[in-house]
Formats: C-alpha cells, structure tokens, sequence
C-alpha cells in the first residue's frame, strides 16, 4: 500500500512525455503505449523522488483545493494502481 511517507519515482522502464499526434502525455514502452488523462500526467511528472505527501500538497495548492483530505485518497489510489502496473517505483 502507498504510504504518504513514501518516495515516488517513475520506472525507468517508461519514458513519460508529451506526444502531440495523441494530444496528450503518454508512457512509452518497448510493447506500446499508454495515453494518460490530465490528472494522471499532473500527478505522473511529480514523481521525481519525492514524498507522496509532498505531491499531495502540490496538487492541492495548484488546483486550489481547500481540504487536502479531498484529493488525498484519489492521489494515494491513483499511485497504488501505477504502482501496480509497473508505472513508478518507491522507496521508503
């Protein structure tokens, strides 16, 4: 389970960008491609090394939500199931 003191990285085994023919940012890797939705890109490009709350807090201060619990579980789920698929790494 994803953990807010977790470090997130993304895997070296997608390259995360902006593709233009798909208008919208992608994870390439040697089998295909994944098209991702805005709110997956903007928390995906976070994934440099830091904490997982610290992304949270990001999020919520860009997008001007006043509760941060409001998007803390969307977040924490959305990175167990990139997680999951292989998309980021952690570390404690």
């Amino acid at each position: 389970m994803i953990r807010l003191d977790d470090v997130v990285r993304k895997s070296p085994a997608y390259l995360f960008r902006w593709e233009p023919s798909q208008d919208a940012h992608v994870l390439l890797y040697p089998e295909g491609i994944v098209k991702l939705n805005a709110t997956a890109a903007e928390i995906l490009s976070r994934c440099t090394g830091q904490r997982v709350a610290d992304i949270v807090a990001q999020l919520a201060e860009e997008f001007a939500v006043e509760a941060v619990d409001a998007i803390r579980a969307d977040v924490l789920q959305f990175l167990e199931d990139a997680r999951e698929r292989g998309w980021i790494r952690t570390d404690a």
